[in-house]
Parts: structure tokens; C-alpha cells; sequence
């Protein structure tokens, strides 16, 4: 979720990818963390660290388990959708336990289930679907226009250090950017905490792209699709914020968690070359806040939809 704990994770900002800023060991820890070790045939046990608060950032958990899932499919079928569950909040203290179920083996398609387990306890369910590529009818919603060129944009560590005192102990903004430095992020529309009391449309936009390039071994299809699910959990909820004029999980004016999340992947892309990721957010009641977010390229195809659902809670 956005930049608070759920029934999964830690802050979107706080996956913990070592904890240090310089953005190619922030990366090569990020990459180590999708690198998981294979116990048996469909058992897989990853790692993680959390920088900002003791729980394990839901993205992570997302990607992983996703890339757990990808490990036991040909690979000639991609990811083409997700749908999962956060359940309980991770112990970053603990290895994470993935266990899939091959659910089906079709001619074109492939099913998988992973479930994440701590301490005997399931922590997160994730249904996956695969699909070899085929040509069929093309259509997509346009990309927005009128969106400023990443590089003229701040990246988002450096908005962080210059509003430090936002947060009220500025050792939190330098754990979040520290956290983030595998992922350039830079937002099109101004974060929750610079427009705390100012309610506006609930929209936000951001580009993002990884810190370095991708390579050799780990240039790989499935590995784009399990960074950009890692990334998907940033910030897709900070649309609800932004409606309310909340600043945000880490201001302490509001309490979140992720509750469930879906993606679906369109069209090729790569997660170390620009994506622009346009969220909005068509309700919120009952204490819960819905995220909606579309991925394009550049260059201005659809690569993928998010959906997801959170507990939004004003403190009592």
C-alpha cells in the first residue's frame, strides 16, 4: 500500500532493499530479494528487510510471490493478470515461505496459486494467470496528454530532503528516500504531504523507472513484470489521500491497509525505462478507499491496470 502498514505490509516506501542510498547497491539488493531460493519443486523461501517500520512492505511480498509462481511455468507463457489477498502483516525478521499450486496446465494458459506463510500462518494469497503470446483484436484508452517529461521533474528523494520537516521527525523522510532509491519516482502531481488540508481531485500521477539498468541473466520478461507488481504498491492509494486533503500514512493524520490487490499486463515493457503511472481513486467509504491505476509506456501504450482496495482510517 501507499505509506502505511496493512494487514500485509510496510509502507511503499519501505521495502527495505538495504537500506542505504546509493541507487546500484539499492538495486542489486532489490533484485536479490526477487532471487528466491528454490526448497523443493514448488517451494520457494524469500528474504526481506523493512528501513521505516517493522513490517514487510506488501509490493515485495506481491512481487515475490509472483516470481515464485513464475518459476514453475514454461517460459514461453507471461503473467497476463494477478489477483491476491494481504492477510496478515510480514515480519521482516523471518524468511517468507512460498508454496505454489500448479492449478492448471492448459494449451494457452496456465494458472498458478502461491501462498506466502510466517510462523505457520498464511500471510498472503496470490492466483496468477499466464498466457503463451498470441496476436487478437488491439484497442486502449489513450495515454494522458499534457504530462510534463520525466526529467524535468524533482525525483522523489529529493522532494522528500526538502520537506523533511513535514514529517515531523525528518529522520522519517530519509528513511523513505533511502528506501526508495532502487526506484526513481518522480510525481507529475504533488504527494499527499505537500497538500495536507487541501482537498482536491483524487488524482495522482507519477513516472518511475528502476535506478540502473537490467542485464545479462536478469534481463528477463518476468522479472519486468514482478518490479513493475513491486512498484504498483507505492502509491496507488494516495489518490483517496489527496481527496481528503490527508498527508499521508507517515504525517499520522490518517491509518491504512492494503487489503487486496489485482493487475493485469497488456503489453510489453521495460520496468528500467520510463513508465508513467496515472492513478485515481472512484470511491471511498466504510473506512476503505479503492485505487485504480493505469501503466503506459513512453512512448504511450497501455501496459498494464491496477486495482486495489485499502482500509483508509482517520485516527480516533
Amino acid at each position: 500500500m501507499t505509506d502505511d502498514t496493512g494487514p500485509a505490509g510496510a509502507p511503499p516506501g519501505g521495502p527495505g532493499v538495504g537500506g542505504a542510498a546509493d541507487p546500484d547497491a539499492a538495486l542489486a539488493a532489490l533484485l536479490a530479494l526477487l532471487d528466491l531460493e528454490r526448497v523443493d519443486r514448488d517451494i520457494f523461501r524469500g528474504r526481506s528487510r523493512s528501513a521505516v517500520v517493522p513490517r514487510v512492505f506488501g509490493g515485495q511480498v506481491a512481487a515475490q510471490a509472483l516470481a515464485a509462481a513464475s518459476r514453475t511455468v514454461p517460459g514461453d507463457r507471461l503473467a497476463h493478470s494477478l489477483h491476491a489477498y494481504f492477510l496478515r502483516p510480514g515480519d521482516p525478521g523471518a524468511p517468507i515461505v512460498y508454496t505454489v499450486d500448479r492449478v492448471r496446465d492448459g494449451r494457452s494458459f496456465t494458472t498458478r496459486r502461491t501462498v506466502a506463510v510466517q510462523h505457520g500462518q498464511p500471510i498472503f494469497h496470490l492466483t496468477a494467470s499466464f498466457q503463451t503470446a498470441e496476436e487478437g483484436l488491439e484497442h486502449q484508452e489513450p495515454m494522458p496528454v499534457g504530462v510534463p517529461d520525466p526529467a524535468t521533474l524533482p525525483p522523489a528523494a529529493e522532494q522528500l530532503s526538502r520537506h523533511a520537516h513535514l514529517f515531523g521527525d525528518p529522520k522519517v523522510a530519509a528513511r523513505l528516500a533511502e528506501a526508495r532509491a532502487a526506484i526513481d519516482l518522480r510525481h507529475v502531481t504533488d504527494p499527499p504531504y505537500l497538500t495536507a488540508g487541501r482537498p482536491r481531485e483524487p488524482r495522482s500521477r507519477v513516472w518511475f523507472r528502476l535506478a540502473g539498468k537490467l542485464a545479462g541473466e536478469t534481463d528477463r520478461p518476468a522479472l519486468h513484470l514482478c518490479l513493475a507488481t513491486y512498484v504498483s504498491d507505492m502509491s496507488l492509494l494516495e489518490p483517496v489521500l489527496l481527496a481528503h486533503g490527508r498527508g499521508g500514512w507517515t504525517t499520522g493524520d490518517v491509518v491504512g491497509a492494503s487489503l487486496d490487490h489485482a493487475m493485469w499486463f497488456h503489453r510489453p515493457f521495460r520496468v528500467d525505462e520510463w513508465l508513467l503511472y496515472d492513478q485515481s481513486s472512484p470511491t471511498s467509504q466504510a473506512g476503505r478507499g479503492l485505487g485504480h491505476g493505469r501503466i503506459f509506456t513512453a512512448d504511450g501504450r497501455l501496459a498494464a491496470t491496477v486495482m486495489q482496495e485499502g482500509v483508509v482510517r482517520v485516527p480516533r
